[in-house]
């Protein structure tokens, strides 16, 4: 869980706690009042719950303090808004999450992406995209809608062909050796790869190895335009759209290009991934 998700469960605690602490009601009795076990009032008061629209009705009205209302349920919602669990998102399966994403690119002129593990899923092969949605769904327990997702993520490259727009990818060389799929799927990706640099849309930038880093490349992320940055973490999908995050970001953005490779040296590293997938 992001640490900035956990601070601002801890905060919305500390003012649940403030109000019952007001109202002179022991947690136990509040407990009672609403049904619930005393340790979930503990966890909720601590951070280690995150509570409800309906947790924090309930809660404002035991402690007699309903005009609160509208301030704890905007809390619970901006929390939702940025902080997205993968297990409520893919609910219905992955098409969903691409349809968003499509909307998300049509409303961008400038894309700057980080991968570390893998190819970005604008430059994915549509075979290469199916491993990693099945992957996804069996490692979330979420429904298999495989087929679909891979349609929406090849529909979404359309945009890189638009004129107009930018695409500009960071990915450490790393990730162009992670076999989560068949060799065979990951020489064609790596094709792939090398077939979009040139592009007049796109520029994609591998960071080496053995490259000297100003700082190392932790996570991937995704930067709208300097509207928004998306974030993913085994549990969550961060939606940051604050100036601070969207500026730290970029800041990372930023040192870590400088270590990248592009145009012929960036083939030369794909090339290279190619060969040990494929030495023959």
């Amino acid at each position: 869980m992001s640490t900035d998700y956990q601070q601002d469960r801890q905060a919305l605690g500390a003012r649940l706690r403030e109000l019952r602490t007001e109202a002179g009601i022991e947690g136990k009795a509040l407990a009672a009042l609403l049904g619930w076990q005393p340790s979930k009032v503990s966890r909720l008061q601590t951070g280690r719950q995150t509570p409800t629209l309906a947790d924090v009705t309930a809660w404002a009205e035991g402690v007699g303090r309903p005009e609160v209302v509208p301030e704890l349920r905007g809390r619970v919602t901006g929390m939702e808004q940025k902080y997205r669990s993968w297990r409520r998102t893919l609910s219905s399966g992955h098409q969903a999450r691409q349809e968003v994403a499509i909307s998300e690119t049509a409303a961008t002129r400038e894309i700057r992406a980080l991968d570390v593990a893998r190819v970005p899923g604008l430059l994915q092969t549509a075979e290469y995209a199916r491993y990693v949605f099945k992957s996804g769904a069996e490692f979330s327990e979420s429904p298999r809608d495989t087929d679909d997702a891979v349609r929406a993520r090849i529909r979404r490259q359309e945009a890189l062909y638009e004129p107009g727009r930018h695409f500009r990818f960071l990915i450490w060389e790393a990730a162009l050796y992670v076999q989560t799929c068949p060799p065979d799927v990951l020489a064609g990706q790596l094709d792939r790869l090398s077939s979009v640099i040139g592009l007049d849309t796109v520029e994609l930038g591998i960071i080496p190895l053995a490259a000297p880093l100003r700082r190392a490349p932790s996570h991937g992320f995704w930067i709208y335009d300097q509207r928004l940055v998306i974030v993913e973490t085994i549990s969550t999908e961060m939606w940051l759209d604050d100036a601070d995050s969207i500026a730290l970001y970029e800041r990372a953005w930023e040192w870590l290009r400088e270590s990248a490779l592009y145009e012929t040296q960036a083939r030369r590293l794909i090339g290279r991934a190619r060969a040990a997938v494929d030495p023959s």
